[in-house]
C-alpha cells in the first residue's frame, strides 16, 4: 500500500474520531472553560504521544532543532480549538458546522501560497461536491434551516479558528525536516501546551478539578487521547503525503460521522433524505482518491 493511500486511510479514521468530539464535547462544553479544557487535553495528549514516541523512535535533541517550528504549529492548533469553543458559546452548532465546511477550500488556498500545491479542476469539482454534501447533512436537507443561517459574532470567531486549522496543514509539510510523525506531533503538543498554560492560567487555577462531574472526565479523556493525540498523528502523517486540499476534504465526512455517533448515543435516526448528502461526500472522496500528481516534498 502506498503512503498516499495510507494517508487517505489516516484521514478517514481522523474524520470519524473528530466527529466523536462534537457529540461528546457538547456534553461538557458548559461545565469547564475552553482554555482549561484545551490545556488539559493538550497535557494528556502530550504525555500519551511522548510515551509512544519514546517507545518507538526515541526522543533526541536533534529531532527538535529550530523549535520555533513547533511553537508556530502548536500555537495554530491550540488557537483553533480555543476559538472553536469560544465561537460555540454564541454560534449554533449547525452554523458552526457550516463554517467548518470552508476549511478544505481555505486549506487549498494556503497550500498554494505555502507549497505551490495546485488544485486541479477535478479536485475543485470534488471539493464543491463534498461541500454541497456536507451542507446537505448539516442543514438536515431542510431549505428553511439553510435560509435561516446567520453569520454572527460566534461564527466569525470560529471562522478565524478554521483559518488557523487550514494554514496548519500545509505548514506541517513545509516545516517538517524528516522527523517521524509521532515525534513531530509531540513537539507541537509540548509547544501548544506551554502556550495554553501561559494564556489560560487564570482559568486553569479557577477550575475546581476535583469537583468536575464524571462525564467531564470521560469527555476529556476521549478528547485528549482519541480526538487529540491520535488525530494529531494521523493528520501529521496525511499532511506529509497528500496535498492540503485532499487532507482537509475529509472534514466533509464529519457531519455524516456525527450522525452515526448520535445514533449510537440513542438519538433519533435522521430522515432518508440525509442519505443524499452522505452519498455526495462519498462521491467527492472517491474522486479525490485518484492521485493527480505526486506532491513534491518541501522542507523548511
Amino acid at each position: 500500500m502506498s503512503n498516499a493511500m495510507r494517508g487517505h486511510l489516516a484521514m478517514l479514521a481522523f474524520s470519524a474520531l473528530v466527529a466523536g468530539s462534537f457529540s461528546l464535547g457538547s456534553l461538557i462544553a458548559n461545565q469547564i472553560t475552553p482554555m482549561a479544557l484545551n490545556a488539559a487535553r493538550f497535557v494528556i495528549a502530550a504525555v500519551v504521544i511522548g510515551t509512544v514516541a519514546m517507545a518507538t523512535h526515541g526522543l533526541r535533541p536533534q529531532q527538535f532543532r529550530a523549535p520555533w517550528r513547533f511553537v508556530l504549529l502548536g500555537g495554530l492548533f491550540a488557537g483553533y480549538f480555543v476559538l472553536m469553543f469560544y465561537g460555540l458559546k454564541t454560534a449554533a452548532p449547525v452554523s458552526a458546522a457550516a463554517v467548518f465546511t470552508l476549511t478544505p477550500v481555505l486549506s487549498a488556498i494556503a497550500g498554494w501560497f505555502l507549497l505551490r500545491q495546485v488544485t486541479t479542476p477535478r479536485m475543485a469539482l470534488a471539493l464543491a461536491i463534498g461541500g454541497a454534501g456536507a451542507l446537505w447533512v448539516i442543514f438536515g436537507a431542510d431549505w428553511a434551516t439553510l435560509k435561516a443561517f446567520q453569520f454572527g459574532p460566534g461564527e466569525s470567531i470560529y471562522f478565524w479558528g478554521c483559518v488557523a486549522h487550514a494554514v496548519y496543514t500545509p505548514l506541517v509539510r513545509k516545516l517538517n525536516r524528516g522527523e517521524p510523525a509521532v515525534v513531530f506531533t509531540f513537539g507541537m503538543l509540548v509547544a501548544g501546551t506551554a502556550i495554553l498554560l501561559v494564556f489560560g492560567w487564570a482559568d486553569i487555577r479557577a477550575t475546581n478539578w476535583l469537583q468536575l462531574p464524571v462525564i467531564v472526565w470521560i469527555g476529556l479523556g476521549y478528547l485528549a487521547i482519541f480526538a487529540s493525540a491520535t488525530t494529531f498523528v494521523l493528520l501529521q502523517f496525511a499532511a506529509l503525503h497528500l496535498p492540503s486540499a485532499k487532507v482537509m476534504a475529509y472534514t466533509y465526512l464529519t457531519p455524516s460521522w456525527v450522525i452515526i455517533w448520535e445514533i449510537a448515543l440513542g438519538r433519533p435516526v435522521p430522515a432518508g433524505l440525509m442519505l443524499v448528502g452522505i452519498g455526495l461526500t462519498v462521491i467527492a472522496l472517491l474522486m479525490l482518491l485518484k492521485d493527480d500528481a505526486k506532491p513534491v516534498r518541501v522542507t523548511g
